[in-house]
């Protein structure tokens, strides 16, 4: 049996789609910090058959629109005192800012570079967003 201990105050990243927590653990590069933290894939979930799981034991600052654009289906669950404070569900955001690029080279935003990059939701049946500048549209599966 797999024991990890309870975290007194820190995050849950849970009902990630299985896979997609690697993803989400490197981009809060959480090999890097001096603090614990559990990273389970593949977990047997009711809801979902596989998932994955990230406990971090540290209250850290989370960009969750990057989150939402990894796995919009997943939950940030805060924990304070050994006991959820909180629980985000996350969806697709809206708009996002500074997270995706525009791929069109004669884009504002490709040759300004104080530019803010602002993308907006096109259609989240395939998760799309178009650049606010020009208009292109980019998938989420472009995201890095």
């Amino acid at each position: 049996m797999l024991n990890i201990e309870e975290i007194k105050n820190g995050i849950v990243i849970d009902h990630i789609k299985a896979g997609l927590g690697i993803r989400i653990y490197n981009w809060l590069r959480l090999d890097k910090v001096p603090y614990t933290v559990a990273f389970v894939a593949n977990a047997s979930s009711a809801r979902s058959g596989r998932k994955d799981i990230i406990k971090i034991d540290n209250t850290i600052s989370i960009n969750l629109d990057v989150l939402g654009l990894i796995d919009p289906n997943l939950t940030v669950n805060i924990i304070e005192n050994e006991r959820v404070t909180k629980k985000i569900k996350l969806t697709l955001p809206k708009k996002v800012e500074n997270v995706l690029i525009c791929k069109n080279p004669r884009c504002i935003s490709s040759t300004e570079k104080y530019l803010t990059h602002v993308f907006h939701l096109e259609n989240p049946d395939v998760k799309t967003y178009r650049c606010e500048y020009c208009d292109e549209i980019i998938s989420v599966g472009d995201f890095k």
